[in-house]
Parts: structure tokens; C-alpha cells; sequence
């Protein structure tokens, strides 16, 4: 929460839900992050938050970035950054995709498989490849699935794969788990990468480059390590799996980068229960859900920090739910959260830490309600 967002809704009063995005608190992340981490290029996560300003902002602070698809390299090459400080981040591409990077001036792309690296060697000759392992997402609040990355083991065939196609085998990428609250998780990814950099190293082909990914949180409702606390373990990890000879490195935030420098501004719809029975919850209805921009909150995964203006009432275990006629549009009722006993219809709600990930998975007008407005100040 910002003085800054607290006086622009206070004096704009916008309507309906909306994220409010403060740059003071953007900027201050990437000086934290570079300040930590002065021998590692920071590659923002455009998918976390696509704001052209915000794009523009890191841009212009010297932040790399990695992209998704066509659509966000254009909107970093738009927002000021020169195609070499871009990454095709994305191992799941079409052809033509990355044919259209490839005219761009993009060098540097993301592989899991010998088949995506025939796609970049027609599309992209020549160019730079880094290829995504498996690693354990412990300690994450939102782990990463097994759709992206390979098996080390694989990892070294695919890279050898593409020297012989005629790419640059450059390096070897990562991701330990969205919100990763455990600051040794990267420690073991960077043990099978070195054993990949040295298995490599005797074939005669030598890697440059260790993506360390994403996975660095902001703070909801539990406290988290510091950015420094990070850097650190990582130093640490890196010094004993490499020794002396220390890779080109790179990180990947996103929700770190911009989560706690946004607020969404909601509304109560409705508060009611599903029976007369005086133990039974209430449900507390806003007019923003799952697919209104808090689509992070499936399972629970995520759980953000809720402000209202009675929170200095008593409180009452609530089920909270959005607006729209799908009976998923739940946020939290496995664990209830508890709500002042005075909120009413009409009232104003705050929802801290909504900078990352919220206006990117609201891009559909589900039911007709518009997609999350986005105010950045």
C-alpha cells in the first residue's frame, strides 16, 4: 500500500474494479535486484505486467527481457529495448513465430527438445539456444508443472543437437517454482546445470550461459527472504558447483519485480449465507474473481492481502466469490478469510500485492464484464 495509489483512488474515484500500479515501487525493485545482483542481467518477465509503462520505465533502467511470444517482444522493442537485450523465453513456439523473431533482430532462444530446436535451426540459423531442465519447485507457493524442461540427462543430447545444427549451444535455464520461499532452491538446479556445462565441456562444446530464472516472491500474507537473502544463496551455490569458472548469468522476475507495487480496488456485490443456520459462513461476493484478473487464486495458491476500511471491527470467517455465473468463481473456501463483521454491499475493498498476473489473465470479457482496468502512476 502506497500513498501514491492511496491519493489517486481517493481523488479519481474510478469505477468498478481496477489495478492501480505505483512505478516508485517498480523502479525500486530493479535497483534491488541489480544492487543484489550486480554480475547477473535482469531479464524481466513481460507476461507479469505488459504496462507499457512499465516496460518503458525498466527499459529505460537498463532491464533486459524475456519474452513469451511475437506480440511481447514488440511491446519490449516498442517500450526502448534493442533486440539484444530480448529472450525468446518461451520453449513452446511456432515456426513462423520464430521465423518473425529471427527478422527482428532476436538472437537468443528457449528449447526442451531436439524438435524445437530443428524449428529455431530453419527459422533462426545461427543463433543462440538455451535449453530448459526439470528441477524440484519445493518451497514454491505456485509450482511449475512438467510442461516445460527436460531431464538433465536429456538436456545435454538436445544441446549437442543443436551445435550440430548449426546454433550456438550458449547455456542451460530453470525455473524453481513461482513465490519460491525457500532461498536453497536454486541449489540444486545449478548442480545438474554444472554437471551439464562439464559433460559438454568434454565433447568439445562450451556453454556460456545459466538462466536462474524466476521464482523470486513478493509479499502477501507471509513474511518473505530478502532479495539479498537470495543473491546470497545463490552466489554461494554457484561458487560451489562451478568453482572459479562462473557462468554468464541471468534472472527472470516478474511477480517479484512488480506484485507489491499494485493494489486492485473492488466492490461487495452481495453478502449473504446458504442457510438460517447461525454457525454457517457468509459469503462475501466482490465484483472482481477468477477470471477478472485473480486467477491465482485457484487452489489457493495465492493469497492476497485484504484491506477494508473496518478492519479495526470484529471479524468473521467469510467464503469470498466474484461476480460471474461460474460456480469455479470461487477464491477462498477451503480456507475461509476472515472479514470484518460490519463490511456491507457497496463497500470498498483493497487487494495488496496485485501487480503481477492480474491484468494478463484478464484479457476475456467473461460474462460480459470488461476486462481489469489498469491505472500505473
Amino acid at each position: 500500500m502506497t500513498a501514491r495509489i492511496i491519493d489517486f483512488l481517493n481523488s479519481r474515484r474510478p469505477e468498478g474494479p481496477c489495478l492501480v500500479v505505483d512505478l516508485d515501487v517498480v523502479r525500486e525493485n530493479y535497483l534491488t535486484f541489480a544492487h543484489a545482483l550486480p554480475d547477473t542481467r535482469v531479464f524481466y518477465a513481460v507476461k507479469a505486467n505488459p504496462a507499457p509503462e512499465v516496460l518503458a520505465l525498466l527499459a529505460s533502467l537498463g532491464s533486459n527481457f524475456d519474452c513469451a511470444s511475437v506480440a511481447e517482444i514488440d511491446m519490449a522493442l516498442a517500450a526502448g529495448a534493442t533486440p539484444d537485450r530480448i529472450s525468446f523465453g518461451n520453449t513452446i513456439k511456432k515456426e513462423r513465430d520464430v521465423a518473425a523473431a529471427f527478422a527482428r533482430g532476436i538472437d537468443l532462444y528457449a528449447v526442451d527438445c531436439e524438435a524445437e530446436v530443428d524449428k529455431v535451426a530453419r527459422a533462426a540459423p545461427g543463433t543462440r539456444v538455451f535449453c530448459r531442465i526439470l528441477c524440484d519447485g519445493a518451497g514454491a507457493e505456485w509450482p511449475l508443472s512438467r510442461k516445460f524442461g527436460c531431464e538433465p540427462q536429456m538436456a545435454v543430447g538436445v544441446l549437442e543437437h543443436a551445435h550440430r545444427q548449426g546454433l550456438r549451444a550458449y547455456g542451460v535455464s530453470f525455473h524453481v517454482g513461482s513465490q519460491q520461499a525457500n532461498t536453497e532452491a536454486w541449489d540444486g538446479a545449478l548442480a545438474s546445470a554444472a554437471g551439464i556445462f562439464h559433460t559438454l565441456a568434454e565433447r568439445g562444446i562450451q556453454l556460456s550461459m545459466v538462466n536462474l530464472g524466476g521464482g523470486f516472491p513478493t509479499r502477501y500474507l507471509k513474511e518473505i527472504p530478502g532479495v539479498e537473502n537470495y543473491a546470497s544463496s545463490i552466489d554461494s551455490a554457484l561458487k560451489r558447483h562451478f568453482g572459479n569458472r562462473i557462468p554468464e548469468t541471468i534472472i527472470e522476475p516478474g511477480r517479484g519485480m512488480v506484485g507489491n507495487a499494485g493494489i486492485i480496488k473492488t466492490e461487495v456485490v452481495l453478502i449473504s449465507k446458504k442457510s438460517d443456520s447461525a454457525d454457517d459462513l457468509r459469503w462475501v461476493y466482490l465484483d472482481i474473481g477468477k477470471f477478472g484478473g485473480l486467477a491465482e487464486t485457484m487452489d489457493e495458491s495465492i493469497r492476497y492481502p485484504i484491506r477494508t476500511a473496518h478492519d479495526h471491527d470484529e471479524k468473521t470467517a467469510c467464503v469470498l466469490a466474484g461476480p460471474t455465473c461460474d460456480s469455479a468463481d470461487v477464491l477462498y473456501e477451503k480456507t475461509p478469510y476472515h472479514l470484518p463483521v460490519s463490511l456491507s454491499i457497496g463497500d470498498e475493498v483493497l487487494i495488496e500485492g496485485t501487480g503481477a498476473y492480474t491484468t494478463t489473465y484478464s484479457a476475456v470479457a467473461f460474462n460480459g464484464f470488461k476486462p481489469l482496468e489498469s491505472f500505473v502512476i
